[in-house]
């Protein structure tokens, strides 16, 4: 008998809604352990809003979120800190704190009350800042880096966390391209050894790259989820970004590669042109 994987997460009927609008409506969601899940959609789509609330940081309106079989709302906090570990989309200005302190922030959860941290706290943190190449900064404050530096920061308190799930929000944002690379390979890695990662990547190319799994995203509501290649359709991509785009497999990898052409109602209004010239005639 086979033996289906272990879910993280489990989202049913997820809903956000403030006093005037809608951000998230029902939204169904699982994922396996050792799964990279991205989190696709146009800016306002919900993919920000969505991660919150798995994170516990927004409450939501309606629907259940369980980790590990378990409800998010019977947890502790310093269980959903053990579990799960979100990295922003902009990395918070933290004033004072030098760039080791915060990552060695990440080991709070699992330090008992009132303790400090030990030298296998220090060797963890240290570790995480060399898996993400922060560890040449480690002594200078965070003001003093740039944007870029201070998100790789924020991702080596999650790597320092040794949470079962990673949030991540946008994680390539402010990076150069070698280090948006460096940063999804080491995401990658990590969910090869079991780890789980669900992450809202603006760039459809990198996301179906890296991703086993897409979730698209639009005004709140899922349009479509499955394999990039199911995903990164035309008729998808038109749904949810409104673009017309052809999509190709690359030639080294085999993903699917999104171009973009232009507007999915440029398309529309070419042809209405077209046929307003054929009957002219």
């Amino acid at each position: 008998m086979t033996r289906l994987p272990q879910l993280e997460v489990d989202v049913h009927g997820l809903a956000y809604a403030t006093e005037t609008r809608t951000l998230v409506h029902g939204v169904d969601l699982c994922t396996a352990s050792g799964e990279f899940v991205g989190l696709i959609g146009p800016n306002g789509a919900g993919k920000s809003t969505l991660l919150r609330m798995l994170a516990r940081v927004l409450p939501r309106t309606a629907g259940t979120i369980r980790l590990r079989g378990r409800d998010l709302d019977t947890l502790s906090a310093r269980e959903v800190a053990t579990n799960l570990a979100l990295v922003p989309q902009t990395a918070p200005y933290t004033q004072g704190f030098h760039a080791v302190e915060l990552v060695l922030m990440g080991r709070y959860p699992h330090l008992g009350r009132l303790a400090a941290e030990g030298t296998a706290d220090i060797n963890t943190a240290m570790d995480a800042m060399c898996l993400t190449e922060t560890d040449s900064f480690a002594d200078r404050t965070l003001e003093t880096l740039s944007g870029g530096e201070r998100q790789r920061v924020f991702l080596a308190r999650a790597v320092a966390q040794h949470s079962r799930v990673l949030l991540l929000d946008e994680p390539t944002a402010n990076l150069d391209i070698l280090h948006q690379l460096k940063i999804l390979s080491l995401v990658r890695r990590f969910v090869d050894e079991g780890l789980t990662a669900i992450a809202a990547i603006h760039d459809l190319n990198m996301a179906s790259r890296y991703c086993d799994r897409l979730v698209a995203l639009s005004e709140g509501r899922i349009l479509a989820q499955g394999e990039p290649a199911a995903v990164l359709t035309p008729a998808i991509l038109a749904a949810t970004f409104g673009i017309r785009a052809e999509v190709y497999a690359d030639p080294v990898t085999g993903s699917p590669v999104v171009s973009p052409i232009g507007p999915a109602d440029e398309q529309v209004r070419t042809h209405e042109t077209t046929q307003g010239e054929e009957q002219h005639e």
